[in-house]
């Protein structure tokens, strides 16, 4: 084959691998995390991203005390995936539907818990506070958390008042904002002293400083209209 030949073979298999390409790009979803950046992203009361998040071979990581990282975008109806890796003995948390009025993310957005599940106390504190649970109100209904320095892949769906966490493939949490039980799990935790938990139909995601390293990747989101 001459060489003006082997151009134009590999430039028609180029143009075959954008096409099969293709589908993933139109299939809804939208990458939250370009792997190269903290674009995108900024602090809960800065337009600017916090220090103490950086990035290095597609990987986001929190390494350093900065502050909670949260994305430029607000969602209502969503679903959200990503891998994370907790370090041992940490505690991490990705909250959703966060608004910027408030103290911290925490006082609007309910959390999807990140933790060591072996080794950090908290987890002694009860089965709510288990890698997968809706943080302080539903623990997991399954044990498929993987070890820290494992990677873990989270799912997290919300539609309309509908809300599922899944981890690893399982859905462990499922409830309903709004709902008489949810009314009387957050009347019963220490999110009562705050009127704006729970309550926003759309927000910001926020990834968790809570003072350890944790790392994220293949973070994307659909929209769910």
């Amino acid at each position: 084959m001459t060489r003006m030949g082997i151009l134009a073979f590999v430039a028609t298999l180029a143009m075959g691998a954008s096409a099969i390409a293709q589908p993933a790009a139109t299939s809804g979803w939208t990458p939250l995390f370009d792997g190269k950046s903290l674009a995108g992203w900024r602090s809960f009361k800065s337009e600017a991203p916090p220090s103490g998040w950086t990035v290095k071979d597609g990987v986001l990581a929190r390494t350093d005390k900065g502050g909670d990282l949260m994305t430029v975008g607000e969602y209502g109806s969503f679903e959200l995936e990503l891998d994370y890796r907790i370090a041992v003995g940490g505690n991490s948390g990705i909250m959703y539907r966060v608004v910027t009025q408030g103290n911290a993310p925490y006082w609007s957005g309910p959390e999807y818990q990140i933790l060591d599940n072996e080794r950090h106390p908290d987890a002694k504190n009860g089965p709510d506070r288990l890698s997968g649970s809706n943080y302080d109100l539903i623990p997991p209904s399954a044990a498929v958390s993987k070890p820290a320095g494992e990677w873990n892949t989270a799912k997290i769906v919300v539609k309309g008042n509908h809300v599922e966490h899944w981890l690893n493939g399982t859905k462990v949490v499922e409830y309903e904002f709004g709902s008489p039980e949810w009314t009387t799990m957050v009347a019963e935790s220490k999110f009562k002293v705050w009127p704006l938990y729970g309550k926003a139909a759309r927000g910001h995601i926020v990834l968790q400083d809570h003072g350890d390293l944790v790392e994220f990747r293949n973070i994307r989101i659909k929209d769910l209209k």
